[in-house]
């Protein structure tokens, strides 16, 4: 299997990704990235490939990934082929080794949590009580806000510090590959996104930043980073106008235009898609929290 870096968003004004996923099946192929990455199967079965490890996969299957360990998971095929109704269904954390600073985790303080993730290299598959209380922390991220968000991720890492509820996967040590060798591609598609995402990026623009047609590009962006092109720009835009909300000399209208949504209808419907609330209502909710 050819073996792809692959990325997902990194919202403004958040330092890591708790990203539910929901699909008619898994598609990520064979990847690998700089992040940790905590999977969380909430639906579906199927086999997971972990570095040289290879096994199966079911809801409340728990697996910590070390940074730039190859995995892939794949669902059975009576689900590929829908002839199995419910899709696939998880929730994903991605945090860099660095998000919260390049000295967090030398600090005395967290040594446990270091020496965890040194152990992620090879991936941990998590089992019993640290399983159904990580479980239950996972479900409740994706409601919750940013500094909760936070808060429980450090409450998770220092669970699974403190535990021995879990099974190494792969025999090989992959951290070797360790490389930063993003690409220059996506660095330059990503760049020109968040220079320019608060004007009209037509497709044949971003195409011509990343050197590609139109096809091979929308086929190429789509791999990298787990959504179309429309999807991620949307996304960012709706994080930049949740920020935009805090400042209430500003109308939701206004907001709107700011951020490049030319249809006010779209931009309440996306924002409530993502955010889980209407425009009027994250901001009265931002406006309670900081009474």
């Amino acid at each position: 299997m050819k073996l792809i870096l692959q990325r997902l968003i990194h919202e403004p004004g958040k330092s890591f990704i708790v990203f539910h996923e929901k699909e008619p099946h898994f598609t990520s192929p064979w990847h690998h990235h700089p992040e940790y990455e905590l999977v969380l199967i909430l639906k579906s079965t199927g086999k997971r490939i972990i570095g040289d490890h290879e096994g199966r996969f079911e809801p409340g299957d728990l697996v910590l990934i070390g940074s730039r360990l190859p995995h892939v998971y794949t669902n059975d095929e009576a689900i590929i082929k829908g002839d199995i109704a419910g899709g696939a269904e998880a929730i994903v954390i991605q945090f860099l080794p660095d998000f919260l600073g390049g000295d967090f985790f030398d600090a005395p303080e967290v040594s446990a949590i270091s020496a965890l993730l040194k152990k992620s290299d090879h991936g941990l598959n998590i089992r019993g009580k640290t399983n159904t209380l990580i479980t239950a922390e996972m479900k409740k991220m994706p409601g919750l806000d940013i500094l909760d968000r936070l808060i429980s991720l450090i409450n998770i890492l220092n669970l699974l510090a403190e535990s021995t509820d879990y099974n190494l996967l792969s025999r090989h040590d992959f951290s070797g590959n360790k490389e930063h060798n993003t690409s220059h591609r996506s660095k330059m598609v990503t760049e020109y996104i968040q220079h320019n995402f608060k004007n009209d990026i037509p497709i044949e623009r971003i195409s011509k930043v990343a050197d590609m047609t139109p096809a091979n590009f929308c086929n190429y962006f789509k791999s990298y980073y787990r959504q179309t092109f429309a999807e991620y720009l949307n996304k960012i835009r709706i994080g930049y106008a949740g920020k935009m909300l805090e400042d209430a000399d500003k109308t939701i209208s206004e907001i709107a235009y700011e951020c490049g949504f030319n249809n006010l209808s779209t931009f309440n419907r996306l924002f409530k898609k993502i955010h889980g609330a209407s425009p009027t209502s994250y901001r009265e909710l931002i406006s309670q929290k900081t009474l």
